[in-house]
């Protein structure tokens, strides 16, 4: 178990601390993996994802200039990148397509595509009228990267781009999404 999370960590997909024990963050970066790959996302170290691995598989980033936070709405992934190279690769779940009542009104749960920058951060839970929201960096309206107690390998957010709390608390702790931090969303 410590080789297999090792090995997702040197190739970009982050669990925390390697520790021997397969729990929810390496759950999470096996969805990563899997979804760079193009498998099926079930969280499994099967034959064709434990191919991936050993192969190396990384998710290519658009070829953008600077530190940017790159999320890709087809493979759900957000990547930490730096001059088009890929630093970190987390699981992402977005805007789920669906349609959903707030307030009265009848909208969409997309994440809209666009160049952003990070504009408004809370320091612990932030209430929502859809919801709570766990360290959220809000980059288009009401739209943040948050932290999230469920982040399944699909899109089933409102229009939110959800990661682990763990990995919220690391985005914070290691200044990944200060304001002003660059946001493209494809």
């Amino acid at each position: 178990m410590l080789a297999l999370q090792k090995r997702l960590s040197a190739l970009g997909y982050w669990l925390g601390t390697p520790d021997g024990t397969f729990g929810n963050l390496t759950e999470q970066a096996v969805y990563a993996l899997q979804k760079a790959a193009g498998l099926q996302r079930d969280g499994i170290v099967g034959a064709k994802t434990r191919q991936a691995l050993d192969d190396g598989v990384r998710p290519a980033a658009r070829n953008l200039a600077g530190n940017v936070i790159q999320i890709d709405l087809k493979r759900q992934l957000l990547m930490f990148t730096t001059d088009g190279k890929v630093t970190w690769i987390l699981n992402t779940s977005t805007g789920g397509g669906y349609t959903y009542t707030s307030r009265g009104e009848t909208h969409q749960a997309v994440t809209p595509t666009g160049s952003y920058s990070v504009f408004r951060q809370v320091e612990g839970w932030d209430t929502s009228p859809l919801g709570q929201l766990w360290r959220p960096k809000y980059f288009n309206g009401g739209i943040a990267l948050h932290g999230y107690g469920s982040v399944p390998p699909y899109a089933a957010s409102h229009g939110c781009v959800r990661v682990s709390i763990d990995a919220m608390n690391w985005i914070w702790d290691d200044g990944m999404a200060p304001i002003g931090q660059r946001v493209v969303v494809f």
